[in-house]
């Protein structure tokens, strides 16, 4: 009976530690259009794409895990990782893989 009950306790155990590590989120303040402050560059975030400069033919799919987007095309791995530096209902500055900011406006 202690054997079952120990096997039990496990299972759920591994089965909340996959659950937490595969959590992909979106947040909501991040969707919506979004354009550089210089107007060179546009950003269409939905729920589940991440369009940038309109080419919706290579939309990504992205989840976002505290301040970091996740990116990736068709669900291909690496994720290319956009941080997100400041966000409110307005701007958002998003610091891109190469190490540059760019100021984001609705």
């Amino acid at each position: 009976m202690k054997k079952h009950a120990l096997q039990l306790i496990m299972v759920f155990g591994v089965a909340t530690l996959l659950t937490a590590c595969d959590k992909k989120e979106s947040n909501k303040k991040v969707r919506g259009d979004w354009r550089s402050k210089d107007s060179s560059t546009s950003l269409k975030i939905t729920d589940k794409k991440f369009i940038m400069d309109g080419d919706v033919q290579n939309a990504e799919d992205y989840f976002t895990k505290g301040d970091t987007i996740f990116t990736s095309f068709e669900g291909n791995q690496p994720y290319t990782k956009f941080v997100i530096q400041k966000l409110d209902e307005q701007r958002m500055n998003l610091l891109y893989p190469d190490s540059v900011a760019v100021e984001f406006i609705r």
